[in-house]
């Protein structure tokens, strides 16, 4: 998606050569036409599969699966929740995932309320980096025996391997944009 990575050279900043920030546009401010125009391409590239729901997890995925579904007849959006406070459901499905850019592990969970074996549903996130989060949204959708109709990555570094963590899964993955590797401040796309 050539709008994308362009404001990934425009305005990403490239940290020890590992870690790419787009605060700019994607999880700080966000380009709500960028967001916009990122919704219609998961939709075409996943126009042949039923959707009931989205599945991301929190913070930054949100806002990217709201702008999706809307391509979607606008099903709903489920996030996991990092930071599950005092008044959440105990009926939950959970799971363990490490943050790379944090360097923190969170247990996520969303309530069985809102996931169910009759879902086809849809990963959306915005990186994938050692694929942590990924398989634990996996993880989630497998106790309650919902399908995975497919996972739609904003950005994936193949330089963190996280694609071969799920690639044996049998699901279709399609990122956005992708980056082979991070050199002397310079993106190189795959």
């Amino acid at each position: 998606m050539e709008l994308l990575k362009d404001k990934i050279c425009t305005h990403g900043k490239i940290i020890d050569n590992r870690i790419i920030q787009v605060d700019n546009f994607l999880n700080h401010q966000l380009d709500i036409h960028l967001f916009n125009e990122m919704g219609k391409e998961f939709k075409r590239r996943f126009s042949g599969k039923e959707i009931t729901k989205i599945l991301t997890i929190e913070t930054s995925g949100i806002a990217i699966a709201s702008i999706t579904a809307q391509y979607f007849n606008n099903v709903p959006v489920v996030f996991a929740k990092k930071h599950a406070g005092s008044n959440m459901n105990q009926h939950v499905y959970e799971a363990k995932v490490y943050s790379y850019t944090k360097d923190q592990e969170y247990t996520i969970k969303v309530s069985k309320d809102f996931l169910s074996p009759n879902d086809k549903v849809l990963i959306i996130d915005d990186f994938l980096a050692s694929g942590c989060a990924l398989l634990g949204l996996i993880s989630l959708l497998s106790q309650c025996d919902a399908e995975i109709a497919g996972i739609g990555i904003v950005i994936e570094k193949a330089f963190q391997n996280g694609r071969k963590q799920i690639e044996g899964k049998g699901l279709q993955l399609e990122s956005l944009a992708i980056i082979d590797s991070l050199r002397d401040g310079q993106v190189v796309f795959k």
